[in-house]
């Protein structure tokens, strides 16, 4: 009986299949690190697409912040100016106010009351003068209810003092500059102009 050798063809075959391990190996190997570095490139694509709006973020933040500082610096001009308009309109009232609060206090005033002292604060003034009688404070007190630029009279003391024995009486007096309803700026302006060139001490003090 023929004997045949079957180991180089074993051998061969072992080889052979070692070789297709060893390729299919090789191949698994190249596409796991062509998919690690398609997913690398694909993750970095992702951080630098994110990076540049992250950026774009900032510089509009920035932007929005500049802005945000300018209409700040806008808003605090406008503050200054609404501030000096107010004191400006407040000044210009005040100053018809004063013209007719002066008339008021000239027009009020009775035969036999001589005002020496007018102090305001704010909207309260203080009236002293000298005064022939009780009845010539109260007459003066009276006349300043019906007033449109004085109320809300006080009186705070009347009492003997005095050398001049035709005032023998020295009183002090609070009152209320007000403005009456109604009045308008051309109102002031003629109210001005009647008593522009009035002297309120000088009036104050005439005797009959």
């Amino acid at each position: 009986m023929a004997k045949i050798n079957l180991l180089p063809w074993r051998t061969e075959r072992r080889k052979q299949r070692q070789n297709e391990f060893f390729g299919v190996l090789g191949l698994c190997a190249a596409l796991a690190v062509g998919v690690s570095f398609g997913a690398v490139q694909f993750f970095d694509g992702k951080i630098s697409a994110q990076e540049q709006r992250n950026g774009y973020l900032q510089r509009e933040i920035a932007s929005l912040k500049q802005k945000t500082a300018e209409i700040e610096i806008l808003e605090k001009k406008k503050s200054d100016l609404l501030a000096r308009k107010a004191v400006i309109e407040q000044l210009q009232a005040n100053r018809s106010q004063m013209v007719h609060l002066f008339d008021d206090l000239v027009r009020t005033l009775p035969e036999g009351v001589l005002l020496s002292s007018i102090k305001q604060v704010g909207d309260q003034l203080t009236l002293e003068g000298m005064t022939q009688s009780h009845a010539r404070v109260s007459s003066y007190m009276r006349n300043i209810r019906t007033s449109g630029w004085l109320t809300r009279d006080d009186l705070g003391i009347i009492e003997a003092k005095g050398e001049d024995k035709s005032m023998p009486y020295f009183f002090r007096m609070n009152v209320t500059a007000t403005k009456p309803v109604g009045d308008t700026e051309e109102g002031d302006a003629e109210g001005g102009a009647e008593t522009q060139g009035i002297e309120p001490t000088a009036a104050a003090g005439s005797q009959p």
